[in-house]
């Protein structure tokens, strides 16, 4: 049997089922029914069961066997590849770059260990589209480690490709340093020092970043975690001037780092090596003593430009802003009467009358430890007996310090027809790029910490590894702004600054989008985790028709194709 379409002339055809027959030579055709009222989707259906084939329901036919998270990882992967990062690593491909660059993409799409790395790349989960991408079936933490160590081999060669794209013949140059915690005992660049994570029951690694002016991360270099922050200066400028071959660099750096005597013995010796970093408190107390600085300096100005013996052939430009000077009166004010409360406790510690608190070295030692904690104590007069204990504020310190209070001065060797006063503070305060880049390395977004490797090489690797991440981030960031609670409108944000002095601000379109909670064209505005959240229902799925498998993208919102074209990525 089958179905015959019969033209009818003028009319619209027939449509029969029809049975053929043999007969000697001939084939007889016999008409079994007229199916030309039928809608043609049911003579479509009869058609095919005629020819054989098995019909299923629709629902049976077409279903989804897999729905991964997808958009997020395009998105990195697709931004990492387009700024050249791949390229970077190595040229051609191998098992150990695409490995790295699988841990690059997961440091910024889910942060945590090597083994929950490697899992996760085999999971179905949103790393296993990650895997997908980039990394071979059945990854295991070894094999990540052994990426680790192929990557560290070749930091060097990475740093000078990223500083000769960032850095250029005079360039400004940022550099901080920052701490945090090591789990285990057994690493030998893990040690006991100044803890800025306020962890100071567990050892520490030190590492420093460099970054271009506007806070691109170039390189960075892990130390021991009692290496004191001066310590590490010599090994930058070695790196800036032999590795990247920069004959002129500004280096700026803050008042713990940039010392008088890494300015003397380091900065100083290095021929085309200039330099912008700020006085200490007791310094500047110093300059206001010897008269050179005076507060009508800032009568109808906030900064002015003096000089001092004490620093020949250098410009110091002193700087007052009056909301930070309201700010350090506050906190001052509150940490005095903390102070007084702790030490009226230590006090009436020793006037009990059931176990006095007794002797000179044990009152000593409850004072110090109170003194320790707020940092105040030039501000207090201390008398301590065998069996009593006074104290009294040092009125005349407190309001000499506070004389001083929203005054900084910077300090560089930068000639005046290089860069003017205000462009020199402008640089100096540059530095807050990479106190944010350390915020969303540690904590934030990339999570560098706590580290539990317990090698010298994988602890470096593991940091590199976290820097090239945020490098990515740095990129995805700048293009996404527009969706953003960034700011992309930084001239307009300068602009409405009063002066260089004052606090940073927002531009409008920046302070709008915060008020209204929506970007210019009226989508919501995201975060950078909550916009990556957002990509992430962007699945890719594993469609099954009857027995053919293939996968396919879920349709991007309209929030969704607007990140990947202002990441110029294709989904």
């Amino acid at each position: 049997m089958y179905i015959d379409t019969v033209p009818n002339r003028s009319s619209p055809p027939a449509v029969l089922l029809r049975e053929s027959t043999r007969h000697g030579n001939k084939i007889v055709k016999r008409t079994l029914a007229n199916l030309s009222d039928w809608p043609p989707a049911k003579v479509d259906l009869l058609r095919r069961v005629l020819k054989g084939e098995t019909l299923v329901a629709a629902s049976e036919a077409l279903r989804i066997d897999r729905a991964l998270p997808h958009g997020h990882v395009a998105a990195t992967v697709g931004t990492l590849r387009r700024i050249g990062l791949e390229r970077m690593l190595a040229r051609t491909r191998s098992a150990e770059r695409d490995l790295v660059l699988a841990l690059i993409a997961a440091r910024i799409l889910m942060p945590g260990s090597k083994l929950a790395t490697a899992r996760g790349l085999g999971d179905e989960t949103a790393a296993s589209s990650l895997g997908a991408l980039l990394a071979p079936e059945d990854v295991d933490e070894d094999q990540l480690y052994a990426a680790m160590d192929w990557l560290i081999a070749r930091q060097a060669r990475i740093e000078d490709q990223l500083a000769q794209r960032h850095l250029a013949e005079g360039s400004l140059v940022l550099y901080d340093l920052t701490s945090t915690y090591f789990e285990g005992r057994k690493c030998p660049l893990a040690a006991w020092g100044h803890s800025r994570d306020e962890r100071s029951g567990n050892p520490q690694i030190v590492f420093g970043l460099l970054t271009n002016q506007e806070g691109c991360p170039v390189a960075v270099e892990v130390f021991e975690g009692n290496t004191a922050d001066p310590k590490t200066v010599a090994a930058q400028i070695q790196k800036l001037r032999q590795r990247f071959g920069l004959k002129e660099v500004v280096l700026v750096g803050d008042r713990g780092m940039l010392t008088s005597a890494r300015i003397r013995e380091d900065l100083e010796t290095a021929e085309g090596v200039r330099w912008i970093t700020a006085l200490r408190a007791g310094q500047i107390q110093r300059l206001a003593v010897d008269g050179h600085l005076q507060l009508s300096l800032f009568d109808e100005q906030d900064l002015a430009e003096i000089q001092h013996p004490s620093y020949p052939g250098e410009r110091l430009i002193a700087c007052r802003n009056p909301l930070l000077a309201e700010e350090r009166k506050r906190k001052r004010e509150e940490l005095l009467q903390a102070t007084e409360k702790a030490l009226e406790k230590i006090v009436a510690a020793t006037k009990r009358r059931r176990g006095p608190l007794r002797g000179k070295k044990e009152i000593g030692l409850a004072v110090g430890k109170t003194l320790g904690r707020f940092k105040v104590g030039k501000h207090f007069q201390l008398t301590i007996e065998e069996d009593s204990f006074r104290w009294e504020r040092q009125q005349s310190n407190i309001e000499r310090e506070a004389a001083l209070d929203g005054i900084y001065v910077i300090r560089t060797s930068v000639p005046a027809n290089a860069l003017s006063s205000a462009q020199v503070v402008e640089r100096y305060k540059s530095l807050s790029t990479v106190e944010r880049a350390f915020r969303r390395l540690k904590s934030v977004d990339l999570k560098v910490r706590p580290i539990y490797h317990y090698r010298a090489e994988r602890v470096k690797a593991h940091v590199f590894l976290c820097m090239l991440a945020y490098y990515v981030e740095w990129h995805m960031r700048r293009a996404l702004a527009p969706l953003l609670f960034d700011d992309e409108d930084r001239e307009g944000a300068q602009a409405q600054r009063p002066s260089i002095v004052a606090p940073a601000q927002r531009s409008q379109s920046a302070n709008k989008k915060a008020a209204s909670k929506q970007t210019a064209d009226g989508r919501p505005t995201h975060s950078f985790r909550t916009l990556l959240a957002d990509l992430a229902t962007l699945t890719r799925n594993r469609v099954r028709f009857g027995e053919q498998a293939f996968d396919m993208l879920a349709t991007p919102t309209e929030l969704q194709a607007r990140a990947f074209q202002l990441l110029d990525v294709a989904p």
